[in-house]
């Protein structure tokens, strides 16, 4: 290049800083700038002068340049996503006791219970982190997550993806371990009240029954069927959480009849029936040791079994004639260590 063009392009190069910088000035470029090539359009100068121009005008401080978010009019660039932000996709009838835990891990949290498929790219990106409570969370959405970068934690289902983590409560452990209980207290006739069908707390009911006593029986009840499941024999009422216990208390109550109820799963911290618990300040402490930035990048899922609580509200065995096998069993294993 001769001297001759050096001048030119370097005479062109200022007055087009200029003009920029008394647009910025004016208010006639605000907020992010038009792509380059739309800019060199406008301004009618070739990519390289405007991207000249640009840098010299960002060193002085009047832009902000960075790849792959442009270029904004200082101080008008829109904040880089917290590390310690956030998003929660929730039902209408996620426990409030819950989300209260989870704010309590991490102050920027949100939480949102519209369709997905109103986010717009723009709005998610201000957060590093996904916590999905809801029910219905369309898989292609979490994989969308993924694929950039965001991590994404499933509370109480099985991941949806190889690459998601997830914290689960074990349920099922925990009704196993009530039905034994409840066998050994010598009741054979269960009603069991899950609140959305799950099938996996029922089984786990049914599989211990059979393995003590093959003659007891065991139904799978909704809340507001329990009264008509006491009538019709039932003497124990097991639920997969505090929350079933309660409406299944306030049904038999409503219709003026009496059983054993317990409970395992998530206890909201007000539970009044005795069971295996998992707290929800226990799954908030696991959701955030999984946001914990280590050195493994690997997906985990973390199983929480549940603690005993004793309510007080375990009633006295029903009793059967230590000649049945039933009675013989009991007899027995009455004194077993437990």
């Amino acid at each position: 290049m001769t001297t001759e063009n050096s001048e030119s392009l370097s005479y062109k190069f200022q007055r087009l800083r200029e003009r920029l910088r008394e647009a910025i000035t004016k208010g006639e470029l605000t907020g992010k700038l038009p792509g380059e090539r739309s800019l060199a359009k406008q301004f009618q100068v070739n990519a390289k002068t405007l991207s000249k121009a640009l840098t010299d005008l960002a060193a002085e401080g009047i832009l902000d340049r960075s790849i792959g978010r442009g270029t904004y009019v200082k101080g008008t660039a829109p904040a880089a996503p917290s590390a310690e932000r956030w998003l929660v996709l929730a039902d209408n009838d996620t426990p409030e006791e819950l989300l209260s835990s989870l704010r309590s891990k991490n102050a920027g949290l949100h939480v949102m219970t519209d369709a997905v498929d109103r986010m717009r790219p723009s709005f998610i990106n201000q957060f590093s982190a996904v916590i999905d409570l809801a029910s219905n969370t369309p898989e292609s959405f979490l994989r969308d997550l993924v694929v950039r970068n965001i991590s994404v934690v499933a509370v109480g289902r099985e991941p949806k993806m190889y690459s998601m983590n997830a914290v689960m409560v074990d349920a099922q452990l925990g009704a196993s371990r009530l039905a034994r209980q409840l066998l050994l207290a010598g009741h054979r006739k269960f009603a069991v009240a899950t609140d959305r069908g799950e099938t996996g707390f029922v089984q786990a009911v049914q599989q211990t029954a059979r393995h003590f006593d093959e003659s007891s029986t065991v139904d799978a009840i909704y809340p507001t069927e329990a009264s008509a499941a006491v009538k019709a024999g039932a003497t124990a009422v097991l639920c997969d959480s505090s929350a079933t216990a309660r409406d299944v208390a306030a049904n038999l109550a409503k219709a003026g009849a009496s059983a054993e109820i317990m409970a395992a799963g998530i206890s909201n911290g007000d539970s009044t029936v005795s069971g295996y618990y998992v707290s929800t300040d226990e799954i908030a402490t696991a959701v955030a040791s999984l946001l914990t930035p280590t050195q493994s990048t690997r997906p985990s899922v973390l199983w929480l079994a549940g603690t005993y609580a004793n309510r007080g509200t375990t009633a006295m065995p029903v009793p059967i004639p230590t000649s049945s096998p039933a009675g013989a069993f009991n007899a027995i294993a009455a004194q077993t260590p437990q």
